[in-house]
C-alpha cells in the first residue's frame, strides 16, 4: 500500500485528531497499555486514584505526537511506545498538581483528583507518576531522551512557578505571559515530538524541525485554552468557565483588553484581577470588554498564526501519512475555539 501523500486537503477538529489515531492505533493500544501496567502499585491509594484521572478522557495528544513523530521519522521499533507513556505520566503529574495549586473543582468535565481524594494525596500521586516517568527514561537507556524529557519536566515547573508570580499583576508583559505558556505546556509539546525523532536517529537539523513544530503547535493549544476560559461552555471545556478569572491568572485576553481599554477598564481589571475583589456580574463583563476589545478574536488569530509555524516546521520530512496527520492535527487544536 503506498505510503506518500500528497497535498491532502486539511481535515478539521475532531476528524483530525480520529485520523491521527486512527494512524498509530497499535503503538496507541500499547501505549495504554503500559500506561495501567506502570500506574499499579501496592499502595491501594495510588492506582485508584491515577485511574480516576486516566479513565477521565483526556485525547492522549501529546503521546500521540510521540507515536506519530517517530513513526513519519521511519521508525520502526518499539521505544517510542515507552517514551510516548512517559510524556503522558509527565503531563497526568502535572495535572493532579495543577488542579491543587489551582484548587480545581473539575478536571475534562468530571470531580477533579483532588475534590475526591483530598490535596495530599493527588500532589504524592502525581510524585508517583513523574517517578514511574523517570524509570521508563532510565529503561529506554538513552541519555539524549533523558536529557530532553527530564529538562521538559523541569522548564514545566518553572513555568507554574512563573504564573505564581504574574498571577494577579496587570503590569505583566505578553513576553512574559509567552514564557509562561512556553513552559507550562508547549515544552512537553516539544518534547513530545523531538523524542520522536531521537528514537529513529534523526540528524540534529530534523530533531529540531520536530522540537519546534511541537513548541509551536503548545503554544497554539493554550493560547486557544484561554480563550476558551471565557468564551466555552462549561460541558465542552471540561472545567469551570471563567476560571481564570476568578483565579485572577492574566491571560492574554486580559492583557489585549487590559491595554486597549479606557482607565474606566483598567480599574475594573484591577479590582478583579489585582484586588480579587469580585462580584457575580463581573465575569460577563469581563467577557464584554473581551468582546468589544477583540481580545478574543485576537488571541486565536495569534494561535492559528503559531499553527502555521508549527506546519512549516514540517517542511523537510516526506510526504507520508504520518505527516499530514501532525499537520492536520493543528486544526484540532485551533479549532477548539469555533
Amino acid at each position: 500500500m503506498a505510503r506518500q501523500q500528497h497535498a491532502a486537503a486539511p481535515r478539521k477538529g475532531e476528524d483530525a485528531l480520529s485520523a491521527l489515531i486512527a494512524l498509530v492505533r497499535a503503538d496507541l493500544d500499547a501505549c495504554n497499555r503500559l500506561i495501567v501496567e506502570r500506574m499499579q502499585s501496592d499502595v491501594a491509594l495510588i492506582p485508584q486514584l491515577a485511574a480516576h484521572i486516566v479513565a477521565a478522557g483526556g485525547k492522549r495528544l501529546r503521546p500521540l505526537l510521540t507515536l506519530a513523530a517517530a513513526r513519519m521519522c521511519g521508525y520502526r521499533g518499539s521505544r517510542h511506545v515507552n517514551l510516548a507513556a512517559c510524556v503522558e505520566f509527565i503531563h497526568t503529574a502535572t495535572l493532579l498538581h495543577d488542579d491543587v495549586v489551582d484548587e480545581s473543582a473539575l478536571r475534562r468535565g468530571q470531580a477533579s483528583a483532588n475534590a475526591l481524594f483530598g490535596n495530599k494525596a493527588s500532589v504524592l500521586v502525581g510524585d508517583f507518576l513523574f517517578s514511574r516517568a523517570f524509570e521508563v527514561m532510565v529503561e529506554d537507556g538513552s541519555l539524549e531522551v533523558l536529557r530532553i524529557l527530564s529538562a521538559a519536566s523541569a522548564t514545566i515547573a518553572e513555568g507554574e512557578v512563573l504564573q505564581l508570580i504574574t498571577q494577579n499583576d496587570t503590569t505583566t508583559t505578553e513576553a512574559q505571559y509567552l514564557r509562561v505558556i512556553e513552559g507550562k505546556t508547549a515544552a512537553l509539546f516539544a518534547a513530545a515530538t523531538e523524542v520522536g525523532a531521537v528514537v529513529a536517529d534523526q540528524p540534529p537539523a530534523r530533531q529540531a524541525a520536530l522540537r519546534e513544530f511541537g513548541m509551536a503547535l503548545g503554544i497554539a493549544f493554550q493560547l486557544v485554552d484561554d480563550a476558551l476560559d471565557y468564551s466555552a461552555d462549561q460541558q465542552a471545556l471540561g472545567k469551570t468557565v471563567g476560571d481564570d478569572f476568578r483565579e485572577g491568572k492574566i491571560t492574554l485576553p486580559v492583557l489585549l483588553a487590559f491595554a486597549r481599554g479606557s482607565e474606566e477598564d483598567r480599574t475594573f481589571w484591577r479590582r478583579t484581577q489585582e484586588d480579587r475583589e469580585q462580584s457575580d456580574d463581573d465575569l460577563a463583563h469581563a467577557l464584554e470588554l473581551m468582546r468589544r476589545h477583540g481580545a478574543l478574536d485576537d488571541t486565536i488569530r495569534r494561535a492559528r498564526r503559531y499553527g502555521e509555524q508549527a506546519i512549516a516546521a514540517l517542511a523537510s520530512f516526506p510526504d507520508t501519512a504520518e505527516k499530514t496527520a501532525l499537520a492536520n492535527v493543528v486544526a484540532f487544536v485551533t479549532d477548539r475555539a469555533r
